[in-house]
């Protein structure tokens, strides 16, 4: 992962970027978990999508980081 992206010639770090994707890929998967009932085990459902999220964007930036 570098630290800067140029979009359009401005400078966005790419963890903005990250971010932004991490958002959308959890909105879609809380779309799924709820079509498929998982939530009915769940007991504070917004803790469980922050959960979720963080997930997401941690496994993003592994993805995109630097190979070795």
């Amino acid at each position: 992962m570098t630290g800067e992206i140029s979009i359009g010639g401005v400078y966005l770090p790419s963890i903005l970027l990250l971010a932004v994707a991490a958002v959308l890929l959890t909105g879609i998967a809380t779309r799924l978990l709820a079509f498929a009932g998982a939530y009915r085990a769940v007991t504070y459902r917004p803790l469980v999508d922050l959960a979720l999220f963080i997930l997401i964007l941690g496994l993003l930036a592994l993805l995109t980081g630097p190979s070795a």
